[in-house]
């Protein structure tokens, strides 16, 4: 049985390109008897952004209802808090000791987030610049051979393998201690979701949050955010190419919407008869229809923390037991095994 690893940040509302393209695939992976899994949320990776006390509690609490609500089972897979597990940290260190700064200086989600700081004048704190070592370890606490993330998030993956196998080779004694972890779906184009104002696909960090579709936006909050969705005048001519805009409300059509409803919209643009009010009316009703069965189950969870609690106590103590055994051995390796 191999080990699968992959979490969230608490760092916004987790939205519908985030169900389909990731949380979907792991209650398919938490279902699957080849697997072992482990799916946490990511709260010390907030903090490089220093996230507000208060609303961070709130967002975890509202992560790990999300979860739940999407399709995650307790009794399938272990569902835990990063911060609850102390050996986290305690490995984070040890492998901050075999991580460059020249490395990590070069990575592009870290190279992207310094010009951003910068131009609003705050400050590059060492968090950020190690969060890769921090990412490295939440996969590998659990030697964990398979991560099902995004293109995005490869270039992490690849300082995971390397970080991996430098502790191998300095440590090892010829036998590889940690697995190298690759990208993992089902052989499938992994899902995005493009994003409502016309370009890339849906983000929690993007500044416009009408761009995206949120589990949590009630009904008529999905509608009104989809009529507004960018389009342009139409075709001029029978079979035009498409436009990313008009690309990107077919591709959200295709995931929503039936196989008929889609074929029906395609007939209407290549014969230039197309209306996109009806089919941002279609696309909004479907996405309704999507989104609301996930929102009842996790506004249930949300009423009812006692649950959560129980569920939150239950994960870490799972995650922490797998964890320890992977520090321990870490350590004996290190030569830190003294017996005083």
């Amino acid at each position: 049985m191999e080990t699968v690893v992959s979490g969230i940040r608490p760092t916004g509302m987790v939205h519908l390109g985030n169900y389909l393209g990731a949380i979907r695939n792991f209650v398919r992976l938490q279902d699957d008897p080849l697997y072992k899994t482990f799916f946490f949320i990511a709260d010390y990776h907030s903090l490089t952004t220093h996230a507000d006390a208060q609303g961070l509690n709130d967002k975890v609490i509202s992560a790990l209802a999300i979860y739940l609500g999407c399709g995650l089972d307790p009794d399938k897979a272990v569902i835990y808090i990063q911060s609850h597990l102390p050996q986290i940290p305690e490995l984070y260190l040890l492998f901050n000791m075999l991580a460059y700064k020249g490395e990590l200086e070069k990575v592009p989600t870290f190279k992207e987030k310094v010009r951003s700081q910068e131009q609003r004048g705050q400050s590059i704190n060492a968090g950020l610049l190690t969060y890769p070592v921090l990412m490295a370890v939440d996969i590998v606490i659990h030697r964990a051979h398979k991560v099902p993330v995004g293109k995005d998030q490869e270039s992490h993956l690849e300082i995971t393998r390397n970080l991996a196998n430098r502790f191998n080779h300095l440590y090892g004694n010829g036998v590889p201690f940690f697995p190298e972890p690759y990208a993992f779906n089902y052989g499938e184009a992994l899902v995005k979701v493009p994003s409502l104002d016309g370009t890339g696909k849906m983000s929690k960090s993007a500044e416009n949050p009408g761009s995206a579709i949120y589990l949590l936006d009630e009904d008529e909050v999905i509608r009104k955010k989809v009529m507004k969705a960018v389009s342009d005048s139409g075709p001029t001519v029978p079979n035009q190419e498409k436009p990313e805009v008009i690309q990107n409300l077919f591709d959200m059509l295709s995931l929503a919407s039936a196989p008929d409803t889609v074929q029906y919209f395609e007939e209407q643009y290549n014969n230039c008869t197309i209306r996109y009010g009806d089919l941002k009316k279609q696309l909004a009703q479907d996405m309704i229809q999507l989104v609301t069965p996930v929102r009842n189950q996790i506004k249930a969870y949300l009423h009812n923390k006692e649950l959560l609690a129980k569920i939150a106590r239950r994960g870490a103590e799972a995650a922490r037991e797998s964890a320890e055994a992977t520090l321990q051995g870490a350590k004996k390796l290190v030569g830190m095994h003294y017996y005083l």
